[in-house]
Formats: structure tokens, sequence, C-alpha cells
């Protein structure tokens, strides 16, 4: 059998939990089956990462760069699905990964005639903001969206609810979707304390601690306002990568710039910095408002770290309340402030939710586990 990966993000263009999920899941499939991924680059190239084989595809530049700066994300995922297919395709499946990728999708079930996958992270109905930035532009991005999964012989949901969410925004049958949560690797994911890092970027303890994109969708200014709450007592560390749009990036400059307990680390750490900053971390905090999934809950979890996180979407299905974090109401600063309190007032609960975090981690979310699931279902397609 041989697959091939359809992706927007992948090493060393990482920016989110995408890219983390399709490096590592294509690793462990590369032991079941022949795995080719299919992506951006600046300019055409082949070369192999691990077992995977790997060919960059560079978009319309020239084009894009005439394009109107809101539309500029569009027409870069309509031209790379134009360029993943301009060679042709010798697997049994395609399988592809987020909007940027589904019309490349549906192209090459329409010319290679192979069976189509498709993993949904997250779903364009379900985040309005983004019209913020696309304008009419997010028209196209949720068309696009909906042609490559009716055209798709399997889904994968990253959780339950994304699964609901599926049914309910585009009426897809619920039996071509199957849920397969996102993994870790918990050989590299462990628990490993770094004092330098903390020097590094002026931390002390005990702080909470915050990854993800500058984003509405992560509710950072929920966060802030939280912290203002939380006071003096305990930092909050924001570890941050690209923004969502230049609007959002000066809001969140100028909510915190009189704030005295923020630590803004305004780019994407490596794993050797993330680490012992997650160990580190009195509390990891996830106060997203939609949040199909959420792989940076299950990197708290593994380095053993307690989770507050919203109790929306996916990740009910990952912290389990009490047991392994506290699980609070979105878009409500009060109600994460108490529960961040709570848990720096009571350190031996915390350790102990962080324990058992990593127990749930080992037991139902490695990659090997995750890889096993995709590859039988690649074989269900087959038979």
């Amino acid at each position: 059998m041989k697959v091939t990966v359809f992706t927007l993000e992948f090493p060393p263009n990482i920016y989110g939990g995408v890219g983390v999920h399709v490096s590592n899941i294509t690793k462990v499939l590369a032991r079941y089956c022949d795995v080719e991924v299919r992506t951006i680059g600046e300019k055409y190239s082949s070369e192999d990462y691990h077992s995977v084989h790997v060919r960059r595809y560079p978009c319309w530049s020239d084009i894009i760069s005439r394009t109107c700066e809101k539309f500029r994300p569009v027409f870069k995922a309509y031209s790379i699905s134009l360029a993943v297919n301009s060679e042709p395709i010798d697997s049994d499946i395609v399988h592809f990964h987020t909007w940027y990728m589904a019309l490349g999708g549906l192209y090459a079930k329409k010319l290679y005639n192979v069976k189509l996958v498709a993993t949904v992270h997250s779903l364009e109905p379900m985040r309005p903001w983004k019209r913020e930035a696309l304008g009419s532009g997010y028209n196209l991005s949720m068309w696009a969206e909906i042609q490559g999964l009716k055209e798709c012989d399997a889904i994968i949901a990253v959780s339950g609810q994304t699964e609901e969410d599926i049914v309910k925004s585009y009426g897809i049958s619920r039996d071509k979707i199957h849920v397969i949560h996102n993994g870790i690797d918990a050989e590299v994911w462990r628990p490993r304390e770094d004092l330098r890092v903390l020097e590094r970027y002026g931390i002390r303890r005990p702080y909470a601690l915050f990854v993800g994109r500058l984003s509405r969708q992560k509710g950072i200014f929920t966060l802030v306002e939280a912290a203002k709450i939380v006071g003096e007592n305990c930092q909050f560390v924001f570890a941050t990568g690209k923004p969502d749009e230049r609007s959002i990036l000066e809001e969140f400059k100028r909510k915190i710039r009189d704030i005295d307990n923020i630590v803004w680390i305004n780019k994407m750490l490596n794993i050797n910095e993330l680490i012992p900053l997650y160990t580190m971390a009195s509390v990891f905090v996830c106060p997203s408002i939609y949040e199909p999934f959420g792989i940076v809950n299950l990197e708290a979890m593994a380095t053993e770290t307690p989770v507050v996180a919203s109790r929306v979407g996916g990740i009910p299905e990952i912290v389990k309340d009490g047991e392994t974090g506290i699980l609070v109401e979105p878009n409500n600063p009060e109600q994460l402030a108490d529960a961040i309190t709570y848990l720096l007032e009571n350190p031996e609960e915390a350790v102990e939710m962080g324990r058992r975090g990593r127990r749930r981690v080992l037991k139902e979310f490695t990659w090997e586990k995750i890889a096993e699931k995709t590859f039988k279902l690649y074989c269900s397609l087959l038979d």
C-alpha cells in the first residue's frame, strides 16, 4: 500500500498542531506502508524525512503578490492544491489535512482515481472570526472545505465533538466519519527541568503557561484578563506563534503593555525549550473559544503539568475534570482565574493531577496507537 499525504505544514514549516500531527503520524505510518508527503516549498525539492519521502512545491508567488492581502491565504491554498497534483500520483490513497488542501484532494481523486481520506482538525464554519482576516475569501475557504470533504471515502475527526460539528455543518453521513484522536510522542515529551530556559526569558516561579497562536480562537484576551485578576503572585507566560492577523498582534501588545506579571515570548520555541517550560510551570492554561482537540493539552499532560482548559470542542475528551486538570467555561476570566489560583494554592493536588495526566497519555494518546487505527482505516477502504 502507498499513501500520499497533502499538507500545508511539514517540518521545518510548522506553526500549529496540524504540523505536529502530520510530522509525527507519517513517521509511524511509514512502518506500515509507503508514505509520501506533498507540501509547500519556496522551490521544487525532493528529500527524505525519516522513512517518508517528501516533495515540496512552490505556489504562484507572482500571482499571490498581486492579490488583495485578505485573499492571499485562499489564493495560496488554491495554487498549492494544483501544484501537489502536477506530478503523477501512483498511490492507493491520498490523505489531506485542513481546508488548505481540500481541493488538492478533490483534484487527486478525479485525476488519479485514488481513495480519498481527510483529517478534520477544525472546521471553517466553526470559526466565523476568520472573516475578519479573510474578508469574503472566507466564503471560498468554506466552499473548498465542503467540496473536498464531500468527495472523501473516509473522514477522520480528531474528536467526538468534531464529528458532531461535521454532521451539523455539512450534513455528511456519520458512516463516513471515524473518530481518531491526536497523539504525542511520550518518549520525547517527558518531564525535564532546565532552569537556564527560565533565566533566558526572565521567568520566575510560580508561573502559568500558554502555548499557541495569537488568535481569538485561542482565548488569549480572556487569559490576559485572568492574569490581572490573579495578580503579582504568579507570572503568566505567553509563548506564541504567528498571529492570525496584524490587528490581533497590535491589540495583544496594547492590552499587555501595563501588566507586570505577563512574560511574552514572541516566537515558536523549539522542543528543547518547550519541554522544560511545560515541566516547570505550575499550571498549563488552554482558554480556547473553539478547540477541536488541542495537542498542547497532551504536551502539558505528558510533562506532568496540570491543565486548566475551556470546556469546549474535544478538550473534555482529553482533560478529565478534577483528575488531570480543571475545566472552565470559555470567555470567563473570573472562573479561569479561580481555577488557576486553586492549583497554585493546592500544590500537592496539582502534582497528583499532573502524574495522572501522564498516565492517561501513555494509555490513550501515543502516536503508535493513532497510526495503527489510521492504517486499519486505510485497509478497510481497499478491501
